[in-house]
C-alpha cells in the first residue's frame, strides 16, 4: 500500500455524513447496443404507460359523475368495464417488465450503466400518459378535495366528515367512499391548507380537482427525484441505481402519480430535508477526531429539521426522520450520549416552533393528532397484523369460543406498533452505535412502522424502499425490493374496488393482460434481444458499494 493511502472503511465504520468515504464506482456509459435497447425499453414503458391511461377511462376510480361518458369516442371504455379492466392491466404488466429491464442498465456492478439523465428522461416518458387519467388503485383523491372544500369553508376537517360539512348531496362529497364521508380527516394540517388554496380554482368541478391534487403529489415526486441521487453519493451508492429502485418503483408510478396520494408529498419533503441537513456536514469516520465546525452548518442542519417538519404536517411518519438526523449529526462529533443530547434537543426545539407555526398559522390547530386513528378503520387483507387477527378469529371458532376477531384486532394493531416501536429503538441505537448508517437503520424502521399496521396499502412500502435505495448497497435489499415493488402493484385492481358479486371479472381481465403482455414482450425480444439474455457482472469485489 502506498504511503498516504487507506483502506476503505468497512460500512460500519462510515459515518452517514457527507460525503462518504465510499465513493461510488465509475461506469462508462452504454454501447450503441446497450443504448438501442435502453431506447426500445422507454418506448415498451411508454406503450404500457399508455395502455393503462386508456384502461384508466373505463377501469380507473373515476367520479360518480364520470365526464368521460360525455365524450365521443372515449366513453366505449366506460361501456366495456371488463375489456377496460383488461388493458389497465396490460399495461401495468408491461411497464412492470419494462421496469425490470431498466433495471439492468441501473445495476452498479456492471461496468457500463445508463446515466441519470437518460433515467430522468425515461420516467417522465412514463409519467407523461399517466397525468390527465382518472384516479387510479385507490379513491383517497376524492376524500382531499372534500377534506380542501371543508377547510375552504373555514370548518374543522378534523371534527366533521364530508357528509357532515359538505352535505350528502355535494359533488365532492359523492367521491368520496361511503366509509369516509362520516370520518374526520388523518391528515395534517399543512396538506389540508394547500387543498384549501386549490379548492376555489378547482370549485365543484371534479376533473380539475383531480388534476390539481395530483399536481401536490408531483412535487413530492420531484423533491424525491432530486434528492436521491444526492444522497445516493453521500453514501456510496450509485445514483442511477438509487433513481430505478425510488424514483422510476412502480409503485411511485402507479400510486403517487396515478393515485396522486399524498405521501408522496410527505416523503418528498423528508427526504429533501436530510439532503439539505446532511449537505454541510464534514465526514468523520469512527475514532476519528471530529472536524471543526463548517461553514454554513448549523443553518443547513436548521433547514433540514425544518423541511422534514414540513413533511411531518403533511403525514406522521416523517417524524421518524428526525431522531435519525440527529444521529447523523451526534455521530459527527463524538458520537457520545452527551453529544446527541446536544443535537437533540436544539433540533426538537426547532421542530416544535415549526410544527407549532404550521399548525396554528394554518388555522387547523392540533385536532389532526386525534384523527390519526382514522385509517385503522380498514383492515387490509395483505396487513400481517390484521391476517393474524383474523387467523385468531377462526381458530377461536375452530376451538368453539365464538368469533373474537373484533377483538382480536385491536389487540394485534397493538402489538404491531410496539414492535415497530422497539424495532425501531433498536436501530436507533445501533446506528448511534455505528453499526449501521442512520439512512439505513431509517429506512428499516419505516418499513416495520408502515408493514406493521393493521391499514397496509401497498404504497406505504414506498416509506422504506426511499430511503433504504439511497443508502443500502447490498445486492439482497435490492432483489427483494424488487420483488416485492414488482408484486404489490397487482394486489389492488385500477377501480380500487374489490369487485365483490363480481369476483369473475378479474380472471378474465387477467387472463387477457397475460396474453397482450406476452405477445408484447415477444415482439420487445426481436427488437432488442439483448434485454433478454444474461449478462455478466463485474466480480463482486470490483463492484461499488
Amino acid at each position: 500500500m502506498a504511503i498516504g493511502e487507506h483502506p476503505a472503511p468497512r460500512d460500519e465504520d462510515v459515518s452517514a455524513v457527507l460525503p462518504s468515504p465510499v465513493r461510488p464506482a465509475l461506469a462508462e456509459p452504454l454501447n450503441d447496443e446497450e443504448h438501442h435497447a435502453l431506447n426500445v425499453v422507454r418506448r415498451f414503458g411508454t406503450f404500457g404507460a399508455l395502455l393503462l391511461a386508456f384502461g384508466a377511462l373505463g377501469a380507473g376510480a373515476a367520479p360518480v359523475l364520470n365526464p368521460v361518458q360525455d365524450i365521443p369516442v372515449l366513453r366505449l371504455f366506460v361501456r366495456i368495464p371488463t375489456v377496460s379492466l383488461a388493458i389497465a392491466f396490460a399495461g401495468m404488466g408491461i411497464l412492470v417488465i419494462a421496469w425490470l429491464m431498466l433495471g439492468r442498465f441501473a445495476r452498479p456492478a456492471r461496468a457500463r450503466l445508463a446515466t441519470q439523465g437518460q433515467l430522468s428522461r425515461t420516467l417522465v416518458m412514463w409519467l407523461v400518459p399517466l397525468l390527465f387519467v382518472p384516479p387510479l388503485f385507490s379513491r383517497d383523491v376524492y376524500s382531499y378535495l372534500a377534506q380542501s372544500e371543508i377547510v375552504r369553508r373555514g370548518l374543522d376537517p378534523y371534527s366533521l366528515g364530508p357528509a357532515q360539512a359538505l352535505g350528502i348531496g355535494d359533488p365532492l362529497t359523492m367521491g368520496v367512499s361511503n366509509m369516509w364521508r362520516d370520518t374526520p380527516a388523518p391528515y395534517g394540517p399543512l396538506l389540508l391548507k394547500l387543498g384549501s388554496w386549490l379548492a376555489p380554482i378547482a370549485g365543484n368541478n371534479i376533473v380539475d380537482g383531480v388534476l390539481l391534487q395530483r399536481g401536490l403529489a408531483l412535487v413530492g415526486v420531484v423533491l424525491i427525484i432530486w434528492a436521491l441521487p444526492k444522497l445516493a453519493r453521500r453514501f456510496g451508492v450509485q445514483p442511477v441505481t438509487a433513481l430505478w429502485l425510488g424514483a422510476a418503483n412502480p409503485l411511485l408510478i402507479f400510486h403517487f402519480v396515478a393515485g396522486a396520494h399524498n405521501d408522496a408529498l410527505a416523503i418528498g419533503l423528508m427526504v429533501a430535508g436530510l439532503e439539505l441537513g446532511i449537505r454541510r456536514l464534514p465526514v468523520r469516520v469512527a475514532g476519528d477526531s471530529p472536524p471543526p465546525l463548517a461553514k454554513g452548518e448549523l443553518l443547513f442542519i436548521a433547514i433540514g429539521v425544518t423541511v422534514i417538519t414540513l413533511g411531518v404536517a403533511v403525514k406522521l411518519p416523517a417524524l421518524l426522520a428526525l431522531p435519525f438526523f440527529a444521529v447523523m449529526v451526534a455521530r459527527r462529533w463524538h458520537g457520545r450520549l452527551s453529544d446527541l443530547f446536544r443535537v437533540g434537543v436544539p433540533m426538537a426545539l426547532v421542530f416544535g416552533v415549526v410544527l407549532v407555526a404550521a399548525c396554528e398559522g394554518t388555522g387547523l390547530g392540533f385536532g389532526w393528532i386525534g384523527a390519526l386513528g382514522t385509517p385503522g378503520l380498514v383492515r387490509s387483507w395483505i396487513s400481517p397484523t390484521a391476517e393474524l387477527a383474523n387467523l385468531g378469529g377462526v381458530l377461536g371458532i375452530a376451538l368453539g369460543m365464538g368469533n373474537h376477531t373484533n377483538q382480536m384486532v385491536p389487540i394485534f394493531g397493538i402489538l404491531g406498533y410496539l414492535l415497530a416501536g422497539a424495532i425501531t429503538l433498536k436501530f436507533l441505537w445501533d446506528s448511534f452505535k455505528w453499526r449501521y448508517r442512520p439512512m439505513i437503520g431509517l429506512g428499516v424502521s419505516l418499513g416495520a412502522v408502515m408493514i406493521l399496521q393493521i391499514a397496509l396499502q401497498p404504497w406505504y412500502v414506498l416509506w422504506a424502499v426511499i430511503p433504504l435505495a439511497a443508502s443500502a448497497g447490498t445486492s439482497r435489499f435490492r432483489v427483494a425490493a424488487t420483488i416485492l415493488s414488482a408484486a404489490m402493484p397487482f394486489l389492488l385492481p385500477p377501480t380500487g374496488s374489490t369487485f365483490d358479486g363480481r369476483s369473475y371479472v378479474l380472471p378474465y381481465a387477467y387472463a387477457a393482460a397475460i396474453v397482450v403482455v406476452a405477445l408484447a414482450v415477444l415482439v420487445v425480444r426481436r427488437s432488442a434481444p439483448l434485454l433478454l439474455t444474461r449478462h455478466k457482472d463485474l466480480p463482486e469485489h470490483l463492484a461499488p458499494a
